[in-house]
């Protein structure tokens, strides 16, 4: 057998999470290899829109947010499976980790004026002044390596663009409807297209491509081995049971020596079939992840050391409803339905053709919604249903408005079309005087502004979430005259929730309690530190960039601490 590879800090996983720490330990002088499974680096964080959610950063202590008030507001937010211990930690480093990202490496982030949390009535919610988001970033910084970044999910663009949330995808939502939205919309296409063109891909990347796309920069500047297509077969184990490294397969195939340790940043197991079984609530076959790497794979390696998959939250995954359709070429395709569903004239129906909740909630808590109402039935799905103003104006999800043609859209399965209610329920197989009457008692309201029913445009979040130019409610408008289009949405996820046991260090943990020395876990790997609630944009990716820097910056100390003798850098 062919000698170790040696390093301090070995990381499995390429995504935010799995950066960050890998960033950290380097700016301390420690040698660190990054094993990447997949053959493009940022996970899922490249495909996602980048916010993170960290209270306490510059902008929110400028406008008086306090520490007292994020944790009242995650206290509530999910207060049966509150975790005091791990929030305090949380809610402690924020400064200290946004300070080092932001100063000492090349990753850089913008305060948008408005990012309200997703609960905005709970004690301790705020408008703005947690959710911030990275920084545009021109690709070739990275040089012949750009190419090796995880592309952005093409479903979720707009002919290779990807807007990002808030006045940016605004513009995209009034293209037809102002000049000045229209002028906006072509000069980012234009500058996507012209790049594509010259650089085999667009260069100016935004939303977590731009946020990975800095992270890589940094690690490559910090002297960071990445190692792209190397999944990793196995750890490995000393005779008292502390984890010594691992055995790596593919492009870099090697027996991997970490003197300090191993840190599992894999993501979630939201792509596992048999993992679904065990921890979702609902029907494992009937879940459709746009997730990338999320295989379970950290958590079979965890288990395979003595840990253990602690589901303890209020929620196990962070949902989302998608569309499922296909490409012309027949491959499977799936659409996030993060954001459009909020907005005036849509509504989303079961198969009985009645409404189900307040659609203009977060995707998670639509999502959770969606799932609490069909735990008698024997799938998970209902409709998104639109007339024709409401089709012309906004489209519905990846089915773009006018003036762009739809048979493209009807071809793949993404969107059904009919003259009247009555016949697209038949076309989609639900209960046709049930639509009808929903509509008939969504709409005097609806004219009105207001949602008796569900309380849909209630909040601020909720506006946030729709058409701030529509009046007199930003997410209430009656559904008007055909033709009518739908689209069915099914249950889908951003990660899973449930996760690697860790302690309050990011230790993995057996079912015990006890710690597995030189082996720790972060980011969705990792069971959430918010209990399983989502308190807003960035959920995922605010505690991955603050753990992930607390395990890069301890894990030399932990390894003393532990008595790991393996402690000298190369």
């Amino acid at each position: 057998m062919s000698n170790p590879v040696l390093c301090d800090v070995l990381v499995i996983g390429s995504g935010v999470a799995g950066m960050a720490a890998a960033l950290k330990a380097a700016a301390q002088g420690l040698t660190v290899i990054v094993a990447e499974k997949e053959r493009y680096f940022g996970g899922t964080t490249a495909i996602s829109a980048g916010w993170a959610w960290v209270p306490g950063n510059k902008q929110g202590v400028q406008q008086g947010d306090t520490r007292e008030e994020a944790e009242t507001y995650l206290r509530n937010l999910a207060p049966e499976t509150f975790n005091e211990e791990g929030v305090g930690e949380f809610l402690d480093t924020v400064p200290e980790a946004i300070a080092f990202f932001e100063n000492e490496t090349e990753v850089k982030f913008t305060y948008p004026e408005k990012s309200p949390d997703y609960q905005m009535d709970l004690p301790g919610a705020k408008l703005s002044g947690r959710a911030i988001l990275p920084q545009d970033v021109d690709a070739r910084i990275l040089g012949d390596k750009r190419l090796l970044m995880q592309p952005y999910m093409s479903s979720y663009t707009v002919f290779g663009y990807m807007p990002q949330v808030g006045p940016d995808i605004n513009e995209f939502f009034h293209v037809n409807q102002s000049v000045k939205s229209f002028v906006y919309v072509a000069r980012k296409l234009l500058r996507t297209w012209a790049d594509a063109a010259r650089y085999r891909r667009p260069v100016l990347r935004s939303n977590g491509n731009a946020l990975m796309t800095r992270m890589v920069k940094s690690a490559d500047d910090l002297g960071v081995r990445l190692w792209n297509s190397s999944p990793v077969l196995s750890l490995t184990r000393d005779d008292a049971g502390t984890v010594t490294g691992a055995v790596l397969g593919g492009d870099h195939a090697a027996t991997v020596e970490a003197r300090l340790g191993v840190i599992l940043a894999a993501g979630g197991f939201s792509g596992n079939k048999e993992l679904r079984k065990q921890y979702f609530p609902h029907d494992a076959d009937d879940h459709f992840t746009p997730t990338v790497g999320h295989g379970g794979d950290a958590a079979t390696l965890a288990i395979s050391a003595g840990g253990h998959i602690d589901a303890s939250v209020f929620s196990v995954g962070s949902w989302a409803p998608v569309t499922v359709f296909k490409y012309l070429n027949g491959k499977q395709r799936l659409f996030p339905h993060l954001r459009a569903i909020g907005l005036p004239g849509l509504i989303a129906v079961d198969r009985h053709g009645k409404r189900f909740g307040n659609e203009a909630l977060s995707y998670h808590d639509f999502g959770g919604t969606m799932i609490e109402h069909n735990k008698d039935e024997d799938k998970t799905f209902g409709y998104v249903i639109g007339d024709a103003t409401t089709m012309h104006k906004y489209g519905i999800g990846y089915a773009k408005p006018w003036p762009m043609p739809r048979g493209y859209f009807y071809k793949t399965g993404y969107l059904v079309k009919a003259d009247t209610l009555a016949e697209l329920a038949g076309k989609l197989g639900i209960d046709a005087a049930g639509l009808e009457t929903t509509v008939a008692g969504f709409n005097p309201a609806a004219e009105r502004g207001e949602d008796p029913a569900f309380g849909r445009g209630s909040t601020l979040y909720n506006h946030f979430r729709g058409d701030m130019e529509h009046q007199p409610n930003p997410n209430l408008a009656p559904v008007g005259k055909g033709p009518y289009y739908a689209a069915k949405i099914q249950m889908g996820d951003l990660g899973t929730f449930a996760g690697i046991g860790v302690n309050e260090r990011s230790e993995v943990t057996t079912a015990e309690g006890t710690a597995i020395p030189g082996l720790l876990a972060v980011g969705a790997a990792a069971v959430s530190v918010f209990g399983g609630g989502y308190p807003g944009y960035g959920s995922h990716i605010g505690p991955a960039l603050v753990f992930g820097y607390r395990a890069g910056r301890d894990i030399a100390k932990l390894a003393a601490d532990r008595g790991i003798a393996r402690v000298a850098s190369i």
